[in-house]
């Protein structure tokens, strides 16, 4: 059993500037729980959020002032749950929200997410419910196994929430078309689990060295510059022979919600994932929402992730399809600050992650 001290970060939600390294002890499991050494921490968008005091738009979620930012992770079991669930040394992920196993998240729920409202993972060792792990495979490193969480679950979750639980999308041969709009960490695990399952794919990027590794590396069907084609929701139409896309990451907010409306195929889904956008609309470009869902049959939403039960999917999906999260960068511990702050800044290409020595 661990013991002693261990380094980790902490936040006042006062700025990325304020992050803080601080010395703690080292947890010691309680009952049906176990210990796990926190191997590599990939970052999201969220964790910027909480760490600037701006995730404010769930009510349900409690504000903690302090607390140990990030949410995914790749660990490895020290002390094992009394029960048995899980061995020394094996290696694992946990789900974002620790007490959503199954079917719909339901509000209470909300309360079990980590990073913000429960302590997160940016630090060398933490305790999880052994009902809240999930194995990751042998052939991921560390750092790509701590992409698994958030980002690839809820693309996976974008992809596949509205089909049956063990019948995700596959070889479709292109009779689903995916617009994806961006190329980070959710963004990328959508193309790549879309091209797995055989769904022709279109990306939208400001960059066009962006887009060009979308498509040669990723297999991206066609791709679309937003900047230089501020039309993009028709380059989007004609890309489809006018039909639209089946399903829309919609990760922009207020000013693409608008355009993915205008570009969805009739009986569409919608994803609302994020807002990098901003988080309100535009006054002077304002419809009805229920006119534009209404115009081409169209289902709006909310994506918070997803259940244990869909991760344990995805990992099975991974795995025969050998599909590896894309990392763009690591930094180590000591650089924590540096890496979330590039990920603020928009710049990478799939997934940021800290390797906790």
């Amino acid at each position: 059993m661990a013991s002693g001290k261990m380094k980790q970060w902490v936040t006042a939600q006062d700025g990325l500037a304020n992050l803080q390294q601080v010395e703690a002890d080292v947890p010691q499991p309680k009952e049906g729980e176990v210990l796990v050494k926190i191997n590599a921490v990939s970052l999201n968008y969220r964790d910027t959020e909480v760490i600037m005091g701006l995730y404010g738009h769930h009510a349900s979620v409690a504000q903690s002032q302090s607390l140990v930012p990030c949410s995914d992770m790749c660990g490895t079991i020290i002390t094992p749950d009394s029960a048995n669930t899980w061995r020394a040394g094996q290696r694992i992920s946990a789900i974002f929200n620790q007490t959503h196993l199954s079917g719909q998240i339901q509000e209470q729920d909300m309360s079990s997410g980590l990073g913000l409202p429960l302590p997160g993972v940016l630090t060398q060792y933490r305790c999880f419910p052994a009902s809240s792990l999930v194995a990751v495979p042998d052939y991921l490193t560390d750092e790509e196994a701590s992409c698994l969480p958030i980002a690839c679950v809820t693309a996976w979750m974008a992809v596949n929430g509205f089909r049956l639980l063990g019948q995700p999308a596959r070889d479709m041969g292109g009779k689903e078309t995916v617009l994806i709009q961006g190329t980070g960490g959710v963004a990328i695990a959508g193309l790549q689990i879309a091209h797995a399952a055989g769904l022709k794919t279109i990306v939208t990027s400001s960059s066009d060295a962006k887009l060009v590794r979308a498509q040669k590396d990723f297999g991206a069907d066609a791709t679309i510059n937003y900047r230089s084609n501020q039309d993009w929701e028709r380059a989007v139409l004609d890309a489809t022979d006018g039909k639209g896309a089946d399903i829309i990451f919609e990760n922009g907010g207020a000013r693409t919600l608008r355009k993915s409306f205008d570009c969805v195929a009739f009986g569409g889904l919608i994803n609302c994932i994020g807002y990098l956008s901003g988080k309100e609309d535009d006054p002077g470009d304002r419809v009805n929402t229920n006119v534009l869902a209404l115009k081409r049959n169209v289902t709006l939403k909310g994506l918070l992730n997803g259940p244990k039960e869909r991760f344990e999917e995805m990992v099975k999906f991974y795995a025969e399809s050998g599909i590896r999260p894309v990392v763009d960068r690591v930094v180590g511990f000591e650089q924590a600050r540096e890496g979330l702050e590039y990920l603020y800044s928009g710049g990478h290409f799939g997934k940021v992650v800290v390797r906790i020595d």
